[in-house]
């Protein structure tokens, strides 16, 4: 029989799961992709019947190629694009303009059924700003600013951006989303576990990407990182055991660190 102090802890840890669970769902759904503007056009991919939103800095007007007016709907509301694409379409130039006509941005535009993103975007402009000399300086992405991330403020960085509460969320100088391809992928040997990437950011010549673990199995997994396919310099699981699939504990998340793009290193 379970005493009572293991029943307080296992009653603790099946909490814990039920958070953890509800963060990754906030992760998938809410985690906004920073996109710095360098004129140069930004590709966006939209998933046909789901609409995604666009922030810009400022109050902008869209306009939308003839070829595209019933296949792309488009609205803007104080500085936020909606784009809801009705069938699928090849990528197509979009050009949005400030109000004031001070910035111009570029898209190439393109929607499929499978395919697509619903992560909505920020689109930013870096500060740039002069000092004392007259010399213009960045405001942000320094070499002074990167190189103060190592591999545990990256690992501990990404596991706040899925665990704390949204307004306790904030960005940090030099850590800039990156995209990553979702999907399971055989991140693990053995083929009992799931594994799907949810978000990746850079910080100079670093990157981390969390990744949600899955339990596919009736059986209880314990994760060990000499299982994980791939170059990674350092691997932290939230959690090294999985319950069975379909409890309240079957999935956590791994915090993989590499020297190149998660793509090109698994």
């Amino acid at each position: 029989m379970l005493t009572t102090n293991n029943k307080r802890c296992v009653t603790y840890w099946l909490g814990l799961a039920i958070l953890f669970a509800h963060a990754l769902v906030y992760a998938e759904s809410q985690i906004t992709e920073r996109i710095e503007w360098k004129k140069t056009p930004i590709h966006l991919d939209l998933k046909v019947g789901h609409e995604r939103l666009v922030h810009f800095p400022a109050s902008v007007k869209v306009g939308v190629p003839a070829t595209l007016q019933a296949l792309l709907r488009t609205q803007s509301v104080n500085g936020t694009v909606y784009l809801l694409a009705n069938a699928p379409f090849d990528a197509t130039r979009v050009l949005v303009r400030t109000v004031d006509g001070g910035q111009i941005y570029l898209f190439d535009v393109s929607a499929s059924k499978e395919g697509g993103q619903t992560d909505p975007v920020q689109v930013f402009v870096k500060e740039v700003g002069e000092n004392k000399s007259g010399q213009t300086n960045l405001s942000i992405d320094s070499n002074e600013t990167t190189a103060q991330y190592n591999y545990v403020t990256l690992t501990r960085f990404a596991a706040q951006q899925l665990y704390a509460p949204a307004r306790l969320v904030q960005d940090r100088p030099g850590i800039v989303r990156v995209p990553v391809a979702r999907g399971s992928i055989p991140l693990l040997r053995g083929a009992a576990v799931d594994a799907a990437p949810l978000v990746a950011w850079r910080a100079g010549g670093l990157y981390v990407t969390a990744v949600k673990l899955t339990n596919r199995t009736d059986q209880p997994q314990t994760l060990d990182p000499r299982n994980l396919r791939g170059a990674w310099l350092t691997a932290a699981f939230q959690h090294n055991r999985l319950l069975a699939a379909g409890s309240e504990a079957d999935t956590t998340a791994v915090y993989l660190i590499s020297a190149r793009p998660f793509a090109a290193s698994r």
